[in-house]
C-alpha cells in the first residue's frame, strides 16, 4: 500500500520543490503560437497576393521590379508573337553592377547575348531595348557579382522606347576594328545609341569614359542579326567629359553602322559654368 501511494504521489512531486534541496523541477513550457496574419503583419481578412514588390531599383514604385542576388539567374518568358520588342532596366543603390543579359529564342538558340558593367547602377542604370520577333522569347538576366551586390531588374513590353526618325537617318558606317567616338557638353544628362547592320552579325563594344581611361559603363554586344535584331539603349551621361565610344569588335568583314545623339538636355546648365570635380555644378 505504501509502495501504491508513492507512485500515486510521483508526479504531484515531480512539480513540487525538492525535499532536502535548492534545485526546483518546473512544469513543461506551453508555447504560445502569434496567428499568422499578425507574424506576417499583414491585416486580418485580407488576402495574400503574389506579386513581387519593389526592390528600390530602378523603379521604386513599379511592381514588376525583381531583386537578383549575386549569382542569381531570372527569365523573362513572353508567349505572344505580338510582343516585338522589351525594354530592360537594371540598377543597384549605388554599388557595381556586373550582369549578363540574354535572349533565348527556342532551344539552344540565343541570338542575343549581352555583358554590362556600370560602375554605379543608381545614377547610371542600364536600360535597352531588345527585339523579340517570333516569339515565344525568353529575357534571361543572370547577376554574376558576387552576393554582396544585388541588383534590381525590370523588364516589360509595354511603352518601349524608339529610336527617333532623326537618328536613324543620322547613322554612321563603323568598319570592322574600328571605332568611333562621341564626346558630350556637361548639359547633357543621357544619351541615345542605336546600332544596327545590313543583316549580318552585329559584334560591338559600348563604353562610357568620363576621364583618361575611366570606364563608367561597358556593354559588350552580340546579335545574330543586326538588321533584323538593331540595338537601342539609353546611357545616362551626368557630370562633365563624358565620351562615349563605340568600337567595333568584329572582322573588317562586317560593317555596322552606328548613331549617337544627346538624349535628355538640362537646361539648368550654362557652358560658361564653372565644373569641380566633374560631378559639382556651382551656381545650380
Amino acid at each position: 500500500m505504501m509502495l501504491l501511494s508513492f507512485l500515486a504521489a510521483g508526479p504531484a512531486l515531480l512539480l513540487s520543490p525538492h525535499m532536502g534541496g535548492s534545485s526546483m523541477r518546473m512544469a513543461t513550457p506551453n508555447m504560445q503560437m502569434t496567428p499568422y496574419d499578425q507574424a506576417v503583419g499583414v491585416t486580418p481578412g485580407v488576402g495574400l497576393a503574389g506579386a513581387v514588390q519593389p526592390t528600390g531599383a530602378p523603379d521604386l514604385a513599379s511592381p514588376t521590379t525583381i531583386l537578383v542576388q549575386g549569382g542569381s539567374l531570372r527569365t523573362w518568358t513572353y508567349r505572344s508573337p505580338s510582343v516585338e520588342q522589351v525594354q530592360v532596366v537594371l540598377g543597384t543603390e549605388g554599388r557595381p553592377l556586373d550582369a549578363e543579359v540574354d535572349l533565348w529564342h527556342g532551344p539552344d538558340n540565343t541570338p542575343v547575348k549581352m555583358r554590362v558593367y556600370v560602375e554605379n547602377g543608381l545614377i547610371r542604370p542600364f536600360n535597352a531595348v531588345i527585339e523579340t520577333p517570333r516569339g515565344p522569347n525568353t529575357v534571361a538576366i543572370r547577376n554574376i557579382g558576387q552576393i554582396e551586390f544585388p541588383l534590381a531588374a525590370d523588364v516589360s513590353a509595354d511603352n518601349v522606347a524608339q529610336p527617333t526618325p532623326d537618328m536613324i537617318s543620322s547613322t554612321q558606317t563603323v568598319q570592322g576594328g574600328a571605332l568611333r567616338t562621341y564626346p558630350f557638353e556637361p548639359n547633357v544628362d543621357s544619351v541615345h545609341v542605336l546600332l544596327k547592320t545590313d543583316g549580318r552579325p552585329l559584334n560591338a563594344r559600348i563604353e562610357l569614359l568620363q576621364g583618361p581611361n575611366n570606364n563608367k559603363q561597358v556593354i559588350e554586344l552580340y546579335t545574330e542579326d543586326g538588321s533584323d535584331r538593331p540595338f537601342f539603349c539609353t546611357i545616362s551621361t551626368p557630370g562633365s567629359g563624358n565620351v562615349v565610344r563605340v568600337v567595333n569588335t568584329a572582322p573588317v568583314e562586317f560593317p555596322m553602322t552606328a548613331a549617337v545623339i544627346p538624349g535628355y538636355i538640362n537646361h539648368n546648365i550654362s557652358p560658361s559654368t564653372p565644373v569641380i570635380g566633374g560631378d559639382v555644378y556651382i551656381g545650380q
